[in-house]
């Protein structure tokens, strides 16, 4: 890297040594709303459960400054971009750059500034299959000469792994450099391959993984599978983890949303079997029921869901909190369900917006200035795809009330 570019990333770093840090920029804009690989363009269109946890230790919780506002979509919804070929996760750089993981080709996708793609990388040894494929992305920066990284979560040909790779180029140019194995050895199948991957407050890296179809390994506190997995950015089990390995909570089926609300509490989304969608609040060591219940069962040996919807109503897979809301995509319900007051402790109001309107629903994330971005997925072969299909859509938030 030349020391003009590399003085210039450290300059970009300076004073955000975590993911976190750029998801605090993001939330005091909607606060004061309330108050190495080139390529080529490519053109577009415009029973008891087992195990017994050691004592965890606590994820950072920041300190109270009064709750962050009730935030709701705003104004129509207009397009970034389009020609998304199965897109899976978006990532937003904290430099303004926006990648998006596209599931079966396994490119990375750079959306530029007038909404035209290029390929910034084709990630070696994603072997699409069924629900697997390029799936999560996740960004770390780094201090001094290290360069900055993006993760990914992928299917190879024996398993589901995580790699990290180094960040190269500039919005418009972006690029990836060679992979380094994070962590291998996930189980993998045609489906339940999780995927989701994301930097918690504390510094770790927090994965999604599905049972893959082999149900009763969600309740092997051992296993890899059925799980939401808390490691250092290196790959080892993450200080404090409560079995004393990858695993943060178990008896999951296939989680496939993760984000922290501004008490620094983890929520996560998850598809049930034929009956319940979930949504849960994680709890270090927590058992979370699959497959022994599904959905709110009242059973005191496991961690009822704070919400649940139908299958055909939700299918949940990214998940966003921003100011005080949870925005939840939603594939099989076409929907995209607005969840809140994630920080109050007490009832949740949950309602749909645009049903049925832009199909199948991947991924949500905050945007820039007040925005939340989302993509369909309706190349995906279970959808109906539109003309310009999948598209990377984005809408205004506005204080509720």
């Amino acid at each position: 890297m030349p020391n003009a570019v590399r003085a210039q990333r450290r300059g970009r770093r300076s004073g955000a040594p975590s993911a976190a840090a750029a998801a605090s920029v993001a939330l005091a804009s909607i606060a004061v709303l309330a108050a190495c690989v080139g390529a080529p363009e490519r053109s577009t269109l415009p029973s008891t459960p087992p195990g017994t946890p050691a004592a965890p230790t606590a994820t950072a919780t920041p300190t109270p400054t009064g709750p962050p506002p009730v935030l709701l979509p705003s104004g129509g919804v207009e397009v970034v971009a389009q020609g998304l070929q199965a897109p899976w996760s978006i990532l937003r750089l904290p430099d303004g750059g926006v990648l998006v993981s596209e599931r079966d080709t396994a490119n990375v996708v750079e959306v530029l500034g007038d909404g035209s793609l290029r390929v910034a990388a084709t990630v070696p040894g994603v072997v699409p299959g069924g629900e697997g494929g390029l799936l999560g992305l996740a960004f770390r920066p780094t201090d001094g000469d290290d360069p900055d990284y993006v993760y990914a979560y992928f299917t190879a040909a024996s398993d589901n792994r995580i790699v990290r790779m180094p960040l190269t180029g500039e919005p418009g140019s972006l690029g990836l450099g060679a992979p380094e194995d994070v962590l291998t050895g996930i189980p993998k199948a045609g489906n339940h391959d999780g995927g989701r991957i994301r930097f918690g407050p504390d510094g770790f890296l927090y994965a999604t993984a599905g049972d893959a179809g082999n149900r009763d390994t969600a309740q092997d506190p051992g296993s890899l599978s059925g799980k939401i997995l808390r490691m250092t950015p290196e790959g080892r089990p993450a200080p404090g983890n409560p079995f004393d390995n990858f695993t943060w909570s178990f008896g999951h089926r296939n989680p496939q949303g993760i984000a922290w609300d501004a008490n620094g509490d983890l929520w996560a989304a998850e598809f049930g079997q034929n009956t319940w969608d979930e949504l849960n609040r994680i709890q270090p060591g927590g058992n979370y029921g699959w497959p022994i219940v599904e959905g709110q069962a009242g059973d005191s040996r496991f961690i009822d869901p704070v919400q649940q919807w139908s299958t055909a109503d939700a299918s949940p897979s990214g998940l966003a909190i921003v100011g005080d809301t949870l925005f939840l995509a939603a594939l099989r319900g076409e929907r995209l369900w607005t969840i809140a007051p994630a920080t109050a402790g007490g009832a949740l109001t949950a309602t749909p917006w645009v049903v049925g309107e832009l199909g199948r629903l991947r991924d949500v994330t905050a945007g820039p200035d007040g925005e939340l971005w989302f993509i369909s997925n309706n190349t995906d072969g279970r959808g109906s795809p539109s003309p310009g299909d999948d598209k990377l859509f984005r809408v205004r938030l506005a204080p509720a009330g």
